[in-house]
C-alpha cells in the first residue's frame, strides 16, 4: 500500500527545497499571516523560475494546496510538541534504575513482536519487517545509552561519596586506613 499521490509542494523541483523550508519556518513562527507567507512564497518561486530561465518545471501551487500543506505541517508540529512534552514529563519521573528497567522491557517487547511476526507467514511485509528491524535497533541502542547513563551516574556518585568521606575524615581526624575501610564498605573504592 503506497502513501498516495504527491502533493503540489512535494512535486516542486529539488531546487525549490530552500523556499519550501523557508515557508515551513515562516508558518511555524506565526509572526505573519498565511496569506502573506503564501504571497512571498509565490514571489520566491517566480524569482527562482526567472533565475533558471524556465529550465525548471516550477508549477506554482495554489493557495488551497499551500493551505493543506500548512495544516499538515501544523498537525505534525503539534504532535511532535505533544510527544516531546510527554517524554519530558515521563523522564522526570524515572530514576536511572527505573529507566533502565523500562528500556529493557520495551526492548524485550519489541523482540517478542519481531519473533511473533516472523513466525506468522502472513503477518509481515518487507516494509513492516524493515520498520520492526529499525525499532529493534533503536531499542538496542537505547539499552546501551541507558546502561552508559547509569554507569556515568554511578561513577559520579562514587566520586562525590569519596570526596564527602575525605572531607569528614579530615575534619574528624580519621586515619587513612579507617577512611579506606569506610570507602570500601560504601562500595566507592
Amino acid at each position: 500500500m503506497g502513501r498516495g499521490r504527491l502533493n503540489h509542494i512535494e512535486l516542486l523541483p529539488e531546487e525549490c527545497g530552500p523556499i519550501v523550508a523557508w515557508a515551513a519556518d515562516a508558518l511555524q513562527d506565526r509572526d505573519r499571516t498565511q496569506t502573506e507567507i503564501y504571497a512571498e512564497f509565490v514571489q520566491k518561486l517566480q524569482d527562482l523560475d526567472r533565475e533558471y530561465r524556465g529550465e525548471l518545471d516550477i508549477k506554482i501551487p495554489s493557495f488551497s494546496a499551500f493551505n493543506r500543506y500548512s495544516i499538515k505541517l501544523a498537525n505534525l508540529t503539534r504532535r511532535l510538541d505533544e510527544t516531546r512534552e510527554i517524554a519530558t514529563a515521563i523522564a522526570g519521573k524515572f530514576d536511572p534504575a527505573a529507566s533502565d528497567n523500562l528500556t529493557l522491557i520495551a526492548a524485550e517487547a519489541i523482540k517478542s513482536l519481531v519473533f511473533e511476526m516472523m513466525t506468522n507467514p502472513h503477518g509481515i511485509d518487507p516494509k513492516g519487517a524493515m520498520a520492526l528491524a529499525q525499532a529493534l535497533r533503536s531499542a538496542t541502542q537505547a539499552q546501551t545509552v541507558s546502561s552508559d547513563r547509569r554507569k556515568k551516574i554511578e561513577a559520579e556518585f562514587r566520586a562525590q561519596a569519596k570526596a564527602a568521606v575525605a572531607a569528614v575524615a579530615e575534619k574528624a581526624g580519621i586515619s587513612q586506613d579507617t577512611m579506606d575501610e569506610i570507602n570500601r564498605r560504601l562500595g566507592v573504592v
